[in-house]
């Protein structure tokens, strides 16, 4: 019988889906890795599953543990579907500028959830501190610690970098993700270098975070803003530290939207904004490749966590922006 023995045995293996659409505008193969299909619905489920497990090997998490941990929505989800899955208790710390959509799911699955102003990383009260805080208050707890928590890099070095090279053969020719923990594209970025050094390894960055500018001029620093969540950082994360960034590219959130609603309308996949940047960043740099270029990207979580909000004309129309046509 060919069955999964439980969540875990279920996370990771998704497919690489062409999108067609894009591909046909710029003449490469543009490739997303459809981490929406996990069976918690994100990429998220392979850090959570590495991290949980990490912590157990280590004699960490005990029988009837706690899992803390401040995340923007999705790695609080995984967390939650894998220690469901193992007998664990889970509590969320996170920012309440998220959708609402993402709260009341963690709410839904069990997790204990307290949100918490947004403040910058700096600041004490914000969302990761507080979560490391509550964690060593807590008797049988551990702080997940997804941002420094090398065991979320080694979840795509080990399997999403592995998928990527067999899906395609070996044929890639860039790799292009944006970071929030760094732990995708630096997994699945220091993978690919070994594989092939050739393979370019190329940062999709929103407004309002600092890694467009570490790269392109060595330092951590933020311009704008943006309403894509759980993406961009001010600060350099250990899973990013070593991690190849040949280059970066910036995508407004109005050539997000732009290319959520092209993903819906015309490749039938309704995605959330930080697909959004990823396949943005990847048009952009399969235009300056040139044509016959392999270029693959990360297809984040579904829309569905984001209705009330990118696919709510109302909430876009409070933003200054329109459902585009």
């Amino acid at each position: 019988m060919n069955v999964k023995k439980d969540f875990s045995s279920a996370v990771g293996n998704t497919p690489l889906i062409l999108l067609r659409s894009f591909s046909e505008e710029t003449g490469c193969n543009i490739y997303g890795k459809a981490e929406f299909l996990n069976p918690g619905g994100s990429v998220k489920d392979r850090a959570a599953l590495f991290i949980v497990e990490d912590a157990e090997k280590k004699g960490l998490l005990k029988p009837g543990g706690t899992v803390v941990e401040g995340t923007a929505g999705n790695t609080g989800i995984g967390l939650t579907h894998i220690c469901n899955s193992k007998g664990y208790k889970t509590l969320i710390v996170i920012p309440d500028t998220q959708s609402q959509e993402k709260i009341d799911l963690l709410k839904t699955l069990g997790a204990e959830v307290r949100t918490v102003p947004a403040v910058p990383y700096k600041d004490p009260n914000n969302y990761v501190k507080v979560s490391e805080r509550i964690a060593e208050e807590l008797g049988n707890a551990v702080w997940a610690n997804q941002f420094d928590n090398v065991a979320n890099r080694n979840a795509h070095y080990l399997t999403t970098g592995p998928e990527i090279w067999e899906q395609t053969d070996g044929e890639v020719d860039a790799w292009i993700t944006s970071l929030g923990t760094g732990g995708t594209f630096a997994g699945v970025s220091l993978f690919l270098k070994k594989k092939n050094p050739k393979i370019k390894t190329v940062v999709a960055d929103p407004f309002g975070s600092g890694i467009y500018n570490f790269v392109k001029k060595g330092e951590v620093l933020a311009e704008g803003s943006s309403f894509t969540e759980g993406i961009g950082n001010g600060r350099i994360t250990e899973n990013m530290k070593g991690a190849p960034m040949d280059d970066a590219i910036r995508v407004t959130d109005e050539e997000c939207l732009k290319v959520v609603y092209q993903l819906l309308h015309k490749d039938g996949l309704f995605l959330g904004g930080s697909s959004g940047i990823n396949v943005g960043a990847a048009v952009k740099l399969a235009k300056e490749l040139g044509p016959g270029h392999n270029i693959v990207t990360i297809l984040c979580d579904s829309g569905a966590r984001y209705q009330s909000r990118i696919f709510n004309e109302e909430w876009l129309l409070s933003k200054g922006y329109s459902i585009p046509k």
